[in-house]
């Protein structure tokens, strides 16, 4: 009898196209799509679409159920995401959402129907040891997205596939284009499901406050925290004869700190709410490549494990530590675990 997999379809190309090649592979293939909105409300939004997703099932030949998790993800991820915005903090969702729905849910789903097997249309790879599962980059480097999956549970990985972590997105999507798929033609989502219009929109009352510098001195108004993240030069307002960006924001006092570029540097930073992937950190001190967000280049540091905390220290300073991000370890390509910047140093 084939195995069962519960592949959860978004309505894009990634997820159907792994589908496509489960189920070329042999399994018995059921499709599954986590509604994350208001049932009563539109079918489609930034990030998956329940009509592209039946229709991928239906060119494919496969069963698809939709299960409306909108509350769970409300709790889980948008009300503690937009929390964090309005304390100054620039939060990963997606690295919530990956833990606590994507994979928690769909293994719950997968558990009711007894089906051994779960998988999406991730951009990663697994390898299998002794030890159990472990959690690698995809195979194409513009388009990995372990970045956002360091907080999965382990024992939830042991049960995930990721068929199309071993391919390119061009050789995804010109699959897709050959076998005459729907999905091929879609547009990629880019954005924030959650907030299509912009954090800000969602957080309408954040109220206003200084801009200070780095001496402290008064330069501005700016218009609600959440419309600023580290690293950010446009849409402050100020007129200054060098360019001046946002270095931190300070939620206690509900400012906004600017400075020179050359002040965006730092060579360390501390990370809490650590999680290992791997099953436990090397050791408590030991080198790997950190990666601060998923655009940045993985820069290669020494990491101190003290307690809850991780102490990190660049081989050289790195560009906008920002606090709330994720700051994912890696030893080559295996992923190790990573934590939440708490600040830098």
């Amino acid at each position: 009898m084939a195995q069962r997999v519960l592949v959860g379809l978004s309505g894009g190309v990634d997820s159907t196209i792994a589908a496509h090649l489960l189920r070329e592979a042999g399994y018995e293939v059921h499709g599954l799509t986590l509604w994350l909105w208001d049932p009563a409300g539109r079918r489609e939004n930034p990030c998956c679409s329940v009509d592209a997703a039946s229709l991928a099932a239906r060119e494919l030949g496969i069963p698809h159920e939709v299960v409306e998790v909108g509350a769970e993800f409300r709790r889980l991820v948008v009300e503690p995401a937009l929390a964090a915005y309005q304390s100054g903090l620039t939060p990963n969702p997606c690295a919530v959402c990956n833990r606590e729905v994507r994979f928690s849910l769909l293994v719950r789903e997968a558990e009711a129907r007894g089906i051994a097997f779960v998988a999406t249309g991730h951009h990663a790879r697994i390898r299998h040891a002794a030890d159990g599962a472990h959690l690698w980059r995809g195979a194409d480097p513009a388009k990995d997205q372990s970045y956002f999956l360091y907080r999965v549970r382990r024992s939830e990985l042991a049960r995930a596939l990721f068929p199309v972590g071993e391919r390119t997105k061009f050789e995804v999507k010109a699959l897709a284009e050959a076998l005459g798929l729907t999905a091929a033609r879609l547009r990629e989502s880019q954005d924030l499901c959650f907030a299509p219009g912009g954090i800000p929109s969602l957080i309408a009352d954040a109220p206003p406050g200084p801009i200070l510098d780095l001496s402290g001195r008064v330069v501005g108004e700016h218009r609600g925290l959440p419309h600023y993240t580290v690293g950010q030069r446009r849409g402050l307002g100020l007129s200054s004869p060098e360019p001046r960006y946002v270095v931190a924001l300070n939620g206690r006092t509900n400012a906004v700190i600017v400075g020179p570029e050359s002040a965006l540097y730092a060579d360390e930073l501390v990370a809490t709410d650590l999680s290992w992937i791997a099953g436990a950190p090397p050791g408590a001190q030991f080198r790997a490549e950190v990666q601060i967000r998923y655009r940045s280049p993985a820069t290669p540091a020494e990491v101190a494990i003290g307690g809850e905390e991780a102490r990190v220290r660049f081989a050289h300073p790195v560009r906008a530590i920002t606090p709330g991000q994720a700051a994912v370890f890696y030893r080559g390509e295996e992923v190790l675990g990573g934590g939440i910047i708490a600040s830098p140093c």
